[in-house]
């Protein structure tokens, strides 16, 4: 049984993985993993019996379990793997709870390297891995300080596993856009005032089709935009600490 399996699948870029996927590829199944099992059964409505919603917690051990145990009673081939599911909170270090701190690690990190770990002896030659990083990734960002670390580790935790994987046939790829308008904004923004400059907005799709497209062509990293990439370059060529005082000028932090 060939499937995909998609964590965060019941809005915004997980979701969009599912469209554009089942636009390109046939699977006998296409796992879609989230917390809230409307949505997922609406995505079924939407697209098909193919879709097999699964409302998982994957801050929760016991769902991680739950996850592994599927894998084990299908034993399917998993051809591509999403993880989508994370979060960000966009306040001082100081003033967020100790539980959004700490809920942030434990699902853009630690859930994203559990599921990566219980799929990988699913995965075939030619299965593909997608992980969701962010701009963030590339610099430390006040203000999203632990979002920002969580999305380095998610690409450098990407990048070197892809090349452990460099014999197998199985690629990985973190996928790290800029501000993309999804409801992440809807959790994400704690007050108006912390982050005010926003200087480009990509939509889901955009996003997406680039990923597909940079996967084709074997790539480790994946980020859209001209104008964002060529963040990124000067984020490799400045200094950080350079980089940090400019992002806090653009937000009017002193």
């Amino acid at each position: 049984m060939k499937i995909a399996v998609i964590t965060g699948a019941s809005s915004g870029i997980g979701k969009e993985f599912v469209k554009q996927l089942t636009e390109n590829e046939s699977f006998d199944e296409v796992w879609v993993i989230a917390r809230r099992e409307d949505r997922l059964f609406k995505l079924k409505e939407e697209m098909g019996d193919f879709i097999k919603p699964l409302s998982l917690d994957l801050q929760s051990r016991e769902d991680i379990d739950r996850y592994k145990k599927l894998l084990e009673e299908k034993s399917p081939e998993v051809a591509v793997l999403v993880n989508a599911s994370g979060y960000g909170k966009f306040e001082a270090f100081s003033d967020l709870s100790l539980d959004s701190q700490l809920g942030m690690l434990d699902l853009n990190a630690k859930a994203l390297t559990a599921v990566t770990y219980i799929t990988l002896p699913y995965l075939k030659r030619g299965s593909r891995v997608y992980q969701m990083g962010s701009l963030s990734s590339f610099q430390p960002v006040p203000y999203i300080a632990v979002y920002g670390a969580t999305k380095a580790y998610v690409l450098s935790f990407t990048r070197a596993v892809n090349a452990e994987l460099r014999n197998t046939g199985i690629k990985m790829m973190a996928v790290c856009p800029g501000w993309v308008r999804t409801e992440f904004f809807d959790r994400a923004v704690v007050d108006d005032d912390i982050i005010t400059y926003y200087n480009k907005f990509f939509t889901p799709r955009e996003v997406v089709k680039k990923a597909l497209r940079d996967m084709k062509k074997g790539k480790d990293v994946s980020v859209v935009g001209l104008s964002i990439r060529m963040q990124v370059l000067a984020t490799k060529l400045l200094p950080h600490k350079l980089v940090m005082k400019v992002w806090l000028k653009q937000q009017k932090k002193k």
